[in-house]
């Protein structure tokens, strides 16, 4: 899966993350994925329920050597 817009929100912690992600995702089509990398320890957590309470897909939510990395594709309008 390629993502259509890649963003790195390293360093900064909640609610940041997620509103920088929910802007990033406005500017995209419906079906387009976007890959975002963190590092709050809390934001597997956070894009889960984003994910459920938007009805954005939470494609991949994976931990690496602190960081956090998460594909998400947005929901059909």
């Amino acid at each position: 899966m390629t993502p259509h817009l890649t963003i790195d929100l390293s360093g900064l912690n909640c609610p940041l993350p997620i509103l920088r992600t929910k802007k990033a995702l406005a500017g995209l089509q419906a079906g387009q994925i976007v890959a975002v990398t963190c590092t709050d320890p809390a934001t597997p957590t956070d894009f889960a329920a984003f994910c459920r309470q938007t009805g954005h897909e939470l494609l991949q939510s994976q931990a690496t050597d602190g960081q956090f990395h998460f594909l998400i594709r947005k929901r059909a309008d």
